[in-house]
């Protein structure tokens, strides 16, 4: 049973998405991605909005593009946390998207990440879901070490080569 569901409004939004996906796996996460437009086929919507809790989703990740009602609407039907992600357009740059999600109305709330940000959206549910599982906040302790190493070792190069040889 999936714990997250991913969905997103169009395929374009895939690449995006794919990165929460991608964390997820990382971590050990079960979720379930769909592709519904809260515009073009709003009784599928309803009906997923609907059946999330039933289906054993604890956070749904949703992303969006340009009006961006996907997120904000799963978090007006969904009992438990959104996120919601929005899409980099060509139109606005991504702004209208995430005024779109981040200017919900009282009683709606929906966790927004950056633009084009499925990383921390996938991280953000691991931690929602990890307070509750303590496992889950080791694996999250080490992806958090992972990352400390990671930067120590670029550092590391960079005292070694100078800036001018780093990339060389």
């Amino acid at each position: 049973m999936a714990q997250v569901g991913i969905v997103m409004g169009s395929d374009s939004d895939m690449p995006v998405m794919a990165k929460a996906a991608d964390i997820l796996e990382e971590l050990g996460i079960s979720y379930e991605m769909k592709i519904i437009s809260a515009h073009r086929e709003p009784d599928v919507f309803f009906e997923y909005a609907k059946s999330a809790e039933d289906k054993g989703f604890k956070v749904i990740i949703a992303g969006a593009g340009m009006a961006a009602h996907l997120p904000g609407m799963c978090a007006a039907i969904f009992p438990m946390p959104v996120i919601g992600i929005p899409m980099h357009t060509t139109s606005l740059g991504g702004r209208d998207s995430l005024y779109s999600i981040v200017q919900m109305p009282s009683g709606i709330p929906v966790a927004t990440v950056a633009i084009n940000g499925g990383a921390n959206a996938g991280l953000l549910a691991a931690k929602i879901l990890a307070t509750s599982d303590a496992a889950l906040l080791q694996k999250l302790k080490d992806y958090s070490q992972g990352l400390k190493e990671s930067v120590q070792k670029k550092d590391a190069h960079l005292q070694e080569t100078g800036y001018k040889n780093y990339n060389k």
